[in-house]
């Protein structure tokens, strides 16, 4: 008997490809990539970078809420920027979504991200005792 569990919503993004939005097991919660798609027409948000990062934690917070969590309950962030000149907006915008403690994270630069995005964001959430 498995105690692996998918977690979807219609709050965010489809899978746009072979994955699941996230994946429970015990109560570890793995959520996959969020890039600032908005979930009602599957596009890009805006070319700004500071709405983009916006819709990247929306849509992170949609998928977690669908796992019976928060935000506040991610443990480790990964974060992908193509330009890492954004850095200091990220964080702007963090602060808007995460309260201290915040959670242990990493932030790397990539050269492309999927449908012409500039960020994305992964995380891994444990919830409950």
């Amino acid at each position: 008997m498995s105690n692996k569990a998918v977690i979807n919503t219609d709050q965010a993004p489809a899978a746009i490809g072979p994955y699941s939005q996230a994946i429970k097991a015990g109560n570890t919660v793995y959520l996959s990539g969020q890039i600032p798609l908005d979930p009602a027409t599957m596009e890009i948000v805006s070319d700004d970078f500071e709405a983009q990062a916006r819709q990247v934690f929306t849509n992170l917070k949609a998928v977690c809420e669908e796992a019976a969590g928060s935000l506040g309950e991610i443990v480790k962030l990964n974060l992908y920027l193509v330009d890492l000149d954004n850095f200091a907006l990220v964080n702007k915008v963090m602060e808007e979504f995460f309260a201290k403690p915040y959670p242990a994270r990493a932030a790397v630069g990539v050269k492309a991200l999927p449908k012409g995005a500039q960020f994305e964001a992964e995380a891994v959430m444990v919830i409950g005792d």
